[in-house]
């Protein structure tokens, strides 16, 4: 197998490792499919999710042959084309299956896509292309400006469509970028502290204190900053502090409710709780080995919404149990520590920035998608790598698959 790997792609074990949580995923959408209410969505979803396969497969070989200098050459076009199909989203975009108030979807004829994907793609290889350049450290927020501004652009627009989950891939891109270009930890967490203002700010008096300790660990910061960007971290807690009630009064009230039903799920356990109550049901059951592959009780008579999709981890749990799960999440971490490997062997800083960009990406999608199937984050819809249902999804995955095996092994 390892052999018939090799004479198609460069890195065996990273796509063979990708290769098997795609079909897993297949056969755990069929899984979820096999209900005693038949609904042609479910039943028919592992057929539609085998073509994407099929489909992610030939552009990955397609894509994994291409120089690594087009690749970079093209990240600036494509960043733009994202954009601009982010913004036209805002005007026609649509909802699609759970998501159905959210305007992320372009609908062209009887297919829709979602432009996020190709977005967090193509943020990822503009960034790259932006950091790789440069001859220096990231040291000073003002380093950090044009990056911060690149990821930014497709994460506001995302936010406004508004698809929270997916806009949180972006800060993981963001981030994962930022630390593999060397920027020092301490900046990391200095730039992350307005988004602790804006959720601990419902406590006046922890505020305070925190507030305190951000302006004390300015002033003691090995990599001394200049005054305005020392005052633009202070202003930028005390913004977030000051726009947390407008924030939450603009949310939508199901948005509202999924973070309610995070820190007490009987507050509303018919309601918003009910998807985060029936998803630890659903685990919980499966204890070691599981009820047995198709068989689910949970799944089988539709207690658990979003089966085939944001939910499907819930189905592993239940039918797979503990070694199923442990097994799944082990897969996941040898395909980010792959990535990481590749990364730390490529002489190419380009490379190793894009290997990093696409890692935050998944490592979030997997983090948030397993987390709020147990309780642990809020849920947010954002689907599992490789295994959820989702044409658009599983393609852009294995586009970025090609991508990350290209550059990774040129020399």
């Amino acid at each position: 197998m390892i052999r018939l790997l090799r004479l198609w792609t460069v890195d065996a074990r990273l796509v063979g490792a990708i290769a098997g949580l795609t079909l897993f995923g297949i056969a755990m959408i069929y899984s979820a499919g096999e209900v005693h209410i038949p609904n042609p969505v479910t039943d028919e979803a592992w057929l539609r999710q085998l073509l994407w396969f099929a489909i992610a497969l030939v552009a990955f070989t397609a894509l994994a042959r291409v120089p690594p200098r087009w690749i970079e050459w093209v990240a600036v076009p494509a960043y733009v084309v994202s954009i601009v199909l982010l913004a036209i989203t805002l005007v026609i975009g649509t909802g699609s299956g759970t998501a159905a108030g959210v305007r992320s979807w372009i609908a062209v004829g009887g297919l829709s896509f979602q432009p996020a994907e190709v977005a967090k793609l193509a943020t990822v290889l503009v960034v790259a292309r932006l950091l790789s350049q440069r001859g220096t450290k990231l040291n000073t927020l003002r380093d950090l400006m044009a990056p911060a501004a690149l990821v930014g652009l497709p994460l506001g627009l995302v936010v406004l469509q508004p698809d929270i989950g997916t806009a949180m891939a972006f800060v993981g891109i963001l981030f994962a970028m930022l630390f593999w270009a060397g920027t020092p930890v301490a900046l990391l967490v200095l730039v992350a502290s307005p988004v602790v203002s804006l959720f601990i700010s419902y406590d006046t008096r922890l505020w305070s204190w925190y507030i305190l300790a951000v302006i004390g660990f300015l002033y003691f910061y090995r990599y001394r900053l200049f005054l305005f960007e020392s005052v633009t971290v202070v202003l930028a807690n005390f913004a977030a502090a000051t726009i947390s009630r407008p924030l939450w009064n603009s949310l939508a009230t199901y948005q509202q409710n999924r973070i309610l039903v995070y820190l007490d799920p009987e507050v509303d356990p018919r309601g918003a709780g009910y998807q985060v109550i029936q998803s630890k049901v659903s685990v919980g059951s499966g204890g070691l080995l599981g009820q047995g592959f198709t068989l689910g009780p949970q799944k089988r008579y539709d207690f658990l919404p979003a089966q085939h999709t944001d939910f499907i981890f819930s189905v592993v749990g239940e039918e797979l149990g503990f070694v199923g799960t442990v097994f799944a999440i082990a897969a996941f971490t040898y395909v980010l520590m792959r990535l990481v490997q590749l990364a730390e062997r490529s002489p190419d800083p380009f490379a190793g920035l894009v290997l990093l960009g696409i890692f935050g990406a998944w490592l979030v999608h997997i983090f948030v998608n397993i987390g709020m199937t147990v309780g642990l984050v809020p849920i947010t819809g954002i689907p599992l790598p490789f295994v959820s249902y989702g044409g658009t999804f599983v393609l852009m995955s294995w586009v970025a698959t090609a991508i990350a095996v290209r550059v990774a092994h040129e020399r």
